[in-house]
């Protein structure tokens, strides 16, 4: 009987992790991903259409970790541990913006006296930044920043190559 007892508040105790304990309820989750997954998709189709080595899988995986790590930071935030523990909701941006430079830094090859990937790597970075705004619920940056991402890929490309 005490086998049963035991499994039955294991699996209550799941099932109200599961259920969700954050401040966040799941539509507002679900809409900061998949806002952060969309805008990320757009710079990231662009990325491949050009077929650059990251592209949209890579772009829209990089915006979905960040937006994740914002949710999860949020949700951490809301918590009760007591006047042990302290928070600090920055660090998360930074570990977001310090791992993905660390992968956009790894896509820029000098070969041949030529640099390349340095924007790919750069909209990378960005992507970043625009699901962790997703992540937080700052759609204002978010759209905004990826506006301006696509006419600075897009736009000043067309520019560049008239001057030349």
């Amino acid at each position: 009987m005490g086998a049963k007892v035991m499994m039955a508040d294991i699996l209550q105790h799941f099932s109200s992790e599961f259920a969700g304990h954050s401040m966040l309820a799941w539509p507002i989750v679900g809409i900061r991903i998949f806002g952060a997954l969309a805008l990320a998709a757009v710079i990231g189709f662009e990325r491949e259409s050009r077929d650059h080595a990251a592209g949209l899988r890579t772009h829209m995986l990089v915006g979905l970790a960040a937006s994740c790590y914002c949710l999860l930071a949020l949700d951490l935030v809301g918590r009760d541990f007591g006047d042990d523990v302290r928070l600090d909701p920055i660090r998360m941006i930074e570990a977001v913006t310090g791992g993905v430079a660390f992968l956009a830094a790894g896509l820029i090859v000098f070969t041949r006296g030529e640099v390349r990937g340095l924007t790919t790597g750069a909209s990378l970075w960005l992507v970043a930044a625009i699901g962790t705004a997703a992540g937080l619920g700052v759609w204002s940056i978010a759209v905004f920043a990826t506006v301006l991402s696509l006419f600075i890929v897009r736009v000043l490309k067309s520019f560049e190559n008239q001057l030349t």
